[in-house]
């Protein structure tokens, strides 16, 4: 038991650069209290002392605002970071090394008994906000993106993201070099980084947005090198940002009209 208290206490100091000693967060850390308080319960419940086990789920409820069923089965080194308004339902199996963030939900979708409630596997990561619901497998070290409500099996290795998730596999890792994919410079540029998904994942959504925002590099290009003849032309244009004015509209009418030899 002290054995596997150092394990999880240790797995926070690695997991949350926040934490700086084992006494620090056995004393302040509420994701470590519920999951002590659910090791207690779960014993309980193993033994048929089911509302000894309930009260002290309730308990831990209580004092941590993280509520885990003393039913659910709970690997090593797992870590609840900050906890407030998690959900662990009865039927939940989780594996080793697995990590939650607030306000995550592993629920059920159905009022059946049985397994209604999900499996995560080894090293699994579940963003904040996000709910996990139905009786499927979320496989090793897959993550599920912050507020995405999961529904179907992730694949181990996927990234689960949005509303219904869409499961996001990884792609053969290739060199960061905007040479070789232009619309990477000039999306960090403006500012754009769509859901926030990385290089290495390959997201239908992410793939058309980068075909616009190369068609938007594109446009940009062809206008700025319009804008340079017009100032050539004329270097009043180049003098303000707003509309023209009556006599930048009058200079760009003559250039229009065709010379006379």
């Amino acid at each position: 038991m002290f054995t596997d208290l150092l394990a999880d206490i240790d797995a926070i100091l690695q997991k949350d650069p926040a934490a700086r000693t084992r006494l620090e967060v056995f004393l302040t850390y509420p994701g470590l209290h519920a999951l002590i308080m659910h090791r207690m319960a779960h014993w309980l419940w193993q033994r048929n002392l089911r509302i000894f086990a309930r009260l002290v789920a309730w308990w831990s409820r209580f004092v941590t605002g993280i509520e885990i069923h003393p039913g659910a089965v709970i690997g090593q080194r797992f870590f609840i970071d900050h906890g407030m308004g998690v959900v662990i339902g009865e039927t939940t199996i989780i594996g080793d090394d697995v990590t939650l963030y607030q306000g995550v939900t592993l629920g059920g979708t159905t009022l059946e008994k049985g397994k209604r409630h999900p499996t995560l596997a080894n090293g699994v990561v579940v963003g904040a906000g996000a709910k996990v619901l139905g009786p499927f497998t979320v496989g090793a070290y897959a993550k599920v993106g912050s507020n995405a409500v999961v529904t179907k099996e992730v694949p181990a290795g996927g990234t689960a993201v949005g509303n219904p998730a869409r499961v996001i596999l990884p792609k053969n890792p290739v060199a960061d070099d905007a040479t070789q994919d232009p619309t990477q410079s000039y999306a960090k540029q403006i500012g754009f980084n769509a859901y926030g998904v990385s290089n290495e994942l390959s997201d239908p959504v992410q793939e058309a947005l980068k075909i616009l925002l190369s068609h938007m590099q594109a446009t940009d290009q062809r206008v700025d090198a319009m804008v340079e003849v017009l100032c050539d032309l004329s270097p009043k244009f180049c003098d303000k940002k707003s509309a023209f004015s009556a006599d930048e509209v009058s200079t760009i009418a003559e250039l229009q009209q065709p010379t006379g030899n």
